[in-house]
């Protein structure tokens, strides 16, 4: 089955918590655990965020392989300012197909099923783009699908941390589940590789440079549309965040967010000493702890590949190419850069889109996920 039919089917079927017992006959089957997020670093996060509990209590799609007596475990990592898992169904589902391994889609904190459900309709955040566009500044690429993560960030840039920090703090949970056999379906001691997209490779590069606990000692990762330090990305979109959002974000992290970690207190003890800590930091900018960046990335070796797009906007080719460069003589990991032969962006590589472009779409998305695929299954 060609992408753009797989993709009208699964979005048929999924709904959030809804278990789905057969995917076109492949014996696939999706199922929803719950997940307690236990993080507990108040010092960390604006307070005014704990009054969402759909953040701390959520549930998250798993696809099991017709064979679950599988250890082979896939855990995909989406992007920046997702309401929905409508887009990644197809991919997880190819990459189970292709690999024969569990697949487990987690959200971020604050995004897809861990945010309120109001921050994705139109009608309730219309207000909030007209009194954002109404503000008296120039703001670029406001839109009601931004609006809610561009006012957060430009009331708090730290949150863009926050979120990262908790995530990794449930990650770390949940693979201490799965090395402990105590996740619900997945079998205990199970191999577990990461494919990251966008912002997810962004995150998933800082828990593979941290390492916390060892997890990630035998982990392969595969990044796709992700790669780069911070500082060469660029996050204006209508589907990301507002022009105000961005260089909010952008000025904290580059110009305030090294002299504000100088303080002392919890945050400046684990910015400085906790290696997930030193990770992000490292990542913000190729000068921010470039010897330890390149150290752990040079680590990884053949166990890191990554594609990117050419006419990638928001996080450019050339950004993940220096970012992975190694001293100017060797890469951390193999890169390829694809072209398309079709209109597509960052935020939508497989736009499904009417029948003129199922078959060119249908045929580039076969073409990358076979390369995942083979890359993850290896």
């Amino acid at each position: 089955m060609g992408y753009t039919s797989l993709f009208n089917e699964l979005r048929d079927l999924f709904g959030t918590g809804r278990e789905v017992n057969d995917i076109s006959g492949s014996g696939i089957k999706i199922r929803n655990p719950s997940f307690i997020s236990e993080n507990a670093d108040k010092g960390f996060i604006n307070c005014s965020d704990y009054e969402f509990s759909e953040n701390t209590s959520f549930t998250y799609p798993v696809f099991i392989p017709s064979d679950p007596g599988t250890k082979k475990v896939i855990i995909l990592l989406h992007g920046l300012n997702e309401r929905s898992w409508v887009k990644y169904l197809s991919w997880a589902y190819s990459l189970s197909l292709s690999t024969g391994s569990y697949v487990i889609m987690f959200p971020i904190s604050f995004h897809i099923n861990r945010s309120p459900a109001a921050w994705s309709n139109p009608r309730a955040m219309s207000d909030k783009v007209s009194a954002r566009i109404g503000s008296g500044k120039a703001i670029q690429m406001a839109s009601f699908a931004n609006v809610a993560l561009s006012r957060r960030l430009s009331e708090d840039p730290m949150r863009f941390f926050n979120s990262g920090h908790q995530t990794v703090s449930d990650l770390v949970k949940l693979m201490s589940q799965i090395r402990d056999g105590r996740h619900p379906y997945v079998p205990g001691g199970s191999q577990v590789n990461v494919f990251a997209y966008s912002i997810g490779a962004f995150l998933a590069q800082i828990l593979f440079i941290g390492n916390p606990g060892g997890l990630f000692e035998r982990s392969k990762l595969f990044m796709f549309c992700g790669g780069s330090v911070f500082s060469n990305m660029k996050g204006t979109s209508k589907l990301i965040m507002d022009s105000m959002a961005f260089e909010r974000l952008y000025s904290y992290f580059l110009l305030n967010f090294e002299d504000d970690i100088g303080r002392k207190g919890p945050l400046a003890e684990y910015l400085n000493s906790d290696s997930t800590g030193l990770a992000f930091r490292s990542m913000i900018d190729y000068a921010r702890l470039p010897e330890y960046r390149e150290r752990r990335l040079g680590e990884l070796g053949e166990r890191c590949s990554c594609i990117s797009l050419s006419d990638d906007r928001v996080i450019p080719p050339s950004g993940i190419e220096k970012t992975m460069r190694l001293n100017r003589r060797k890469s951390a990991a193999r890169l390829e850069i694809l072209d398309l032969p079709y209109k597509y962006s960052h935020e939508v590589p497989f736009p499904v889109a009417g029948d003129d472009l199922n078959k060119p779409v249908d045929d580039a998305f076969s073409r990358i996920f076979a390369k995942a695929s083979a890359f993850l299954s290896a």
